[in-house]
């Protein structure tokens, strides 16, 4: 069939019947081919259909979109919202892949609002500002993480973790947007955000690298920070070597940090060590190994999210030492004298806020900090999830939403 432009009009006719006439004009052709409807006492029926063509005539985004919980991705057209006067629309250039991105679009949390576009580690080019922005200008090289939106009046959005926000910071994707729609994240042309949510990548950072640290880098960096893990000369300890894991040694060697990698694999011993390095590369499984590490650390950045034993971890913290969880494990079981003696803690961590966030994008930038990345077509977006699932990348995987999605 031969593409052309639809037009569509409605006509009511006394005794309250309406009629949609759909007029579809062939391409290099004059004259329409006319398709009458009627129906009595429909006229909302009619607004309806016509809303819908309204909306399918505005949609200018094009994406990759799992319609159901078999997270099965394929291409999508849908539409942004219009630019606020506040808002920054950017073209996206670089899309990280997460396993936030397995969990939604499969529906693990039993939330998802299908279509889900995925992806939540946004880099891009602005390519327009709203009246009252005055913090970016088209062409600036811009970030978007986790959330778009948050209540921006609680104690927390006031103290600049608006992702702790008392009313729920509004999610990159599978969230409620501010006008009413679920947000659709960088699988995606392009998308709008408010200019409170968007971070300024230095122009000297690639962008494709950029990605990972807008969720997996400010999830480490956050509670590094935060513990005051950045003074040099300490002794940290990374369990698990993924994503979130190779930049929190990383992270820990730009701080001057003695780091100890923990893994249940040996085959990643000559990276952690070589590529990345660690100053100490441990097998979990081996009770000498572990047992030699006796209240030698003074923290430990669990990244792990298959359950394990905390309490041999707990055994190697020094006095007041500290463990940040960061993964997801199902559970947590540890003895309570794992922190009565040693006077040790466990505390938990999400991501950040924006200032920590734009903190830890200059600081790599200032210190070479280059995550590891696999960059791959959104063709293969499928594919990266599943082997995501697997363990099978090193350590993230990158989307080049510029080149690939057409």
């Amino acid at each position: 069939m031969r593409r052309g432009r639809l037009r569509l009009s409605v006509i009511i006719e006394p005794g309250r019947l309406c009629r949609l006439q759909t007029h579809l004009y062939l391409k290099g052709g004059t004259s329409p081919a006319i398709l009458s409807i009627s129906s009595p006492d429909r006229i909302d029926l009619i607004t309806d259909l016509l809303t819908m063509s309204s909306e399918s005539a505005n949609e200018d985004c094009i994406g990759w979109a799992a319609r159901d919980p078999s997270g099965l991705l394929s291409p999508y057209k849908f539409s942004r919202r219009a630019l606020g006067s506040d808002d920054v629309s950017l073209k996206i250039t670089h899309c990280g892949v997460c396993y936030a991105d397995v969990g939604w679009t499969r529906n693990k949390l039993g939330d998802s609002k299908y279509p889900v576009v995925p992806g939540h580690e946004i880099v891009g080019i602005v390519k327009e500002v709203g009246s009252n922005v005055d913090r970016f200008k088209v062409g600036d090289h811009v970030g978007v993480g986790t959330y778009v939106n948050s209540c921006r009046d609680c104690e927390f959005c006031n103290d600049e973790l608006e992702v702790h926000c008392v009313k729920g910071a509004v999610l990159t994707f599978n969230g409620v947007d501010v006008d009413g729609t679920i947000t659709k994240g960088g699988y995606s042309s392009h998308i709008v955000v408010h200019e409170r949510y968007c971070l300024r990548i230095p122009e000297n950072y690639p962008l494709g690298l950029a990605a990972p640290l807008l969720c997996a880098g400010i999830t480490v960096y956050t509670p590094m920070m935060r513990h005051k893990m950045n003074h040099p000369g300490k002794s940290l300890g990374v369990i698990g070597l993924g994503g979130l894991g190779h930049l929190a040694v990383k992270f820990g060697k730009a701080f001057g940090l003695n780091v100890t990698v923990f893994s249940t694999s040996i085959s990643k011993k000559e990276e952690a060590l070589s590529l990345l390095g660690a100053d100490n590369f441990v097998v979990s499984s081996d009770q000498q190994q572990m047992t030699a590490l006796g209240k030698s650390l003074d923290f430990i950045i669990d990244t792990a999210s298959g359950d394990h034993p905390f309490d041999p971890y707990m055994s190697l913290l020094k006095t007041a030492g500290v463990l940040v969880l960061v993964g997801g494990p199902s559970e947590v079981k540890l003895s309570p004298l794992s922190l009565i003696w040693g006077m040790r803690t466990i505390s938990g961590s999400a991501t950040g806020g924006i200032k920590g966030t734009q903190e830890m994008l200059d600081f790599c930038a200032a210190n070479k900090i280059y995550p590891e990345v696999e960059i791959v077509p959104i063709q293969y977006a499928n594919e990266a999830l599943e082997r995501l699932i697997k363990k099978d990348v090193k350590y993230r995987f990158v989307i080049d939403v510029e080149n690939s999605l057409k």
